[in-house]
């Protein structure tokens, strides 16, 4: 194949002999003043950055205060170094390792804005380019080089260029899509193979562990048929890694990683489902391991468009099911996310970020997920906030992100009133830094001023404790304890009661459900107490139908237990689920059994207490009976 590419160039260079030219005479077109642009990321031109610099030291005054225009430089960025400040002044659109210094140090520039604008941006004219430097692919029989793992903005830089100095490199894959340039396009040609800029980046045992979590969540989310976005880092592979069980996936992304190619090859990810585009994974750069620009190279189930293309909101409004996986630096409580500054230091960009919330946002069943670890720095920092930091530009705003989730849970923000939001971040914070929260949500009044809460492991959510279960009816529901953060739907299943299920339940003809008494149904010692909600999803909603509660007597080392079931779930086996699950989780405490007080009118509970086999003692004092109800070995017949 090397010979072949060998063979092609020579011919080219026959046919086309005033692009291939000496180094010098190349550089030499650049001139005071000249705006350079350099292809991104992965696709960097290692080779052709260094020829510059090295014409730069031989020609100190050839050229002085050009401007570097930069998506994002992952590998080389000499142009920064102090003593080229004469002669460059870089500008990215994005923060990498190697330019983030120069930025914040002021002696670089970083140009705000989606990504899906910066092509705009060449063509009005706003940003002129005078001279490219890009990557490609050995050329063809038929003179096409494709621009390989990096078509995003370099396309456009490319047809707006006076200017464009190419590097084939045999390396570099040849990718379908949007990504040919013809060499009668190239002005000059710099032949130099050499290996593509990979994308690795490990991760410490306990950063796994918290990736992984975070991945297990986001992967509830994710539907069969559903099209996918994610970004880049240990969170969008982790994610990646626990959606092994879908089928029939599609990817309409900015970024096409490892974790992403992987699907494909295990045919998770196939485009079937596609309202658009079907067939094809469609991204606009890629950043990985030589393994998936092996697995890229000329293969036509993959294609790069340009990024005006796939990171359109509008475009990405057209995907059913469309999913976009995000993460962030900070969100505050009032759900407030920036991805691309720590207080008033750059430290990213913008991104696509905002063009794929918004887009999943508007497409049809389409879900914005920010998936974030729940601290930095060592788990010194919070990521979530009461507000925040001074200095941090706003990534997205309160209406563009549906759900949040750490390695604590999932939030579900939207639509929910500041203090909703408030009680649902806390509840997914790390533990040691929920008591910060709950005081400072409570001093800016984002929450209830009396809103209790149980710090330390009393009052940690046992997630441990989620299960699912298909009554005898074929009743589908999720038992879960109850979180703080449940106050909402825990009103809205006492208040859809009626007036005879709320008398059963609470002897009282009472019917109002203030704050104060939902607290104590919310905020509980989990190893005092114990309440369960059984409920149905309805896709990203969840109706709780059945609450079951017990709270331990220290003194008879028993507990008193109550159930209640939504009047249209009565007679589907949701109280029996609630009852058995209960005396499961009162068994492993070591509990000896269960109290209860229980109407004589409401034969259906006393039935329930009587068919569960417990040793059962019942006495009636005022038309109530009060049960005594002893856990019993199950004979070995019975098992």
């Amino acid at each position: 194949m090397e010979h072949e590419s060998s063979a092609i160039l020579e011919e080219l260079r026959s046919a086309y002999p005033d692009k291939f030219t000496s180094e010098n005479r190349v550089f030499s077109h650049i001139h005071r003043g000249d705006v350079i642009f350099i292809a991104s990321g992965c696709g960097e031109p290692q080779h052709l950055v260094n020829s510059l610099i090295a014409y730069v030291e031989s020609h100190p005054k050839g050229f002085f205060d050009t401007e570097v225009i930069h998506l994002w430089s992952l590998g080389l960025a000499p142009y920064t170094n102090d003593k080229f400040r004469r002669n460059f002044r870089h500008n990215s659109f994005f923060l990498g390792d190697s330019t983030r210094e120069a930025v914040n140090r002021g002696v670089a520039d970083y140009s705000p804005i989606s990504l899906s604008q910066i092509p705009r941006l060449f063509r009005r004219g706003v940003i002129s380019i005078d001279v490219a430097l890009i990557q490609v692919s050995a050329p063809d029989r038929h003179g096409y080089m494709s621009l390989g793992v990096s078509v995003d903005i370099v396309k456009a830089a490319t047809e707006n260029a006076d200017i464009i100095i190419a590097q084939p490199n045999c390396h570099m894959p040849r990718i379908h899509g949007d990504s040919f340039i013809h060499i009668s396009e190239i002005d000059y040609i710099m032949p130099f193979d050499e290996p593509v800029l990979e994308y690795r980046r490990g991760v410490g045992e306990d950063d796994g562990d918290v990736v992984s979590a975070i991945g297990r969540y986001v992967a509830r989310l994710v539907q069969d048929g559903d099209t996918i976005q994610v970004g880049y880092g240990n969170v969008p592979n982790a994610i990646m890694a626990n959606l092994g069980q879908r089928r029939h996936l599609g990817v309409h992304t900015e970024l096409l990683s490892d974790g992403l190619v992987e699907l494909m090859k295990a045919g998770v990810i196939d485009n079937s489902k596609k309202s658009i585009d079907r067939g094809k994974a469609v991204a606009t750069f890629c950043m990985g391991r030589q393994e998936t620009y092996e697995f890229l190279n000329d293969n036509p189930a993959v294609e790069f468009r340009t990024v005006d293309y796939t990171n359109n909101p509008l475009v990405i409004a057209r995907h059913q099911n469309m999913v976009a996986i995000n993460s962030a630096l900070e969100i505050d409580l009032t759900g407030q996310a920036t991805a691309e500054s720590i207080g008033s230091r750059f430290y990213s960009g913008i991104g696509g970020h905002y063009d794929f919330m918004r887009g999943a946002l508007l497409a049809p069943n389409g879900k914005t997920i920010l998936a974030i670890p729940s601290t930095a720095a060592g788990g010194e920092i919070s990521r979530i906030v009461p507000h925040i930091s001074e200095g941090a530009g706003v990534t997205l705003n309160r209406g563009d992100v549906e759900y949040v989730v750490t390695e604590y849970g999932i939030a579900y923000l939207h639509g929910k009133n500041i203090r909703e939001r408030a009680m649902d971040l806390i509840a997914i914070a790390h533990p040691k830094f929920r008591p910060w929260l709950i005081q400072e949500a409570k001093r800016r009044t984002l929450i209830y001023r009396d809103q209790a809460f149980i710090a330390g492991k009393r009052g940690e959510y046992p997630e441990e404790l989620e299960t699912h279960r298909t009554t005898r009816q074929g009743l589908e529901i999720v038992l879960r304890p109850v979180r703080i953060s449940d106050e909402p739907v825990v009103k809205d299943f006492f208040y859809s009661l009626s007036d005879q299920s709320m008398y059963r339940r609470f002897m009282s003809v009472r019917k109002d459900m203030p704050h104060e008494r939902l607290q104590e149904f919310v905020v509980i010692d989990y190893t005092r107490e114990m309440v369960i909600l059984a409920s149905i999803r309805h896709g990203s909603s969840e109706e709780v139908v059945g609450l079951g509660q017990y709270g331990i007597d220290e003194s008879t080392h028993t507990a008193d237990v109550a159930l209640a079931v939504k009047d249209e779930y009565h007679n589907q086996g949701i109280g029996t689920e609630l009852l058995s699950y209960l005396t499961l989780l009162a068994k492993r405490q070591g509990l000896l059994g269960f109290t209860a007080e229980v109407l004589v009118e409401n034969k259906p509970m006393l039935h329930l207490f009587e068919k569960m086999g417990f040793d059962l003692e019942k006495r009636i004092a005022d038309d109530v009976y009060e049960l005594k109800m002893l856990f019993r070995e199950v004979p070995q017949r019975e098992r």
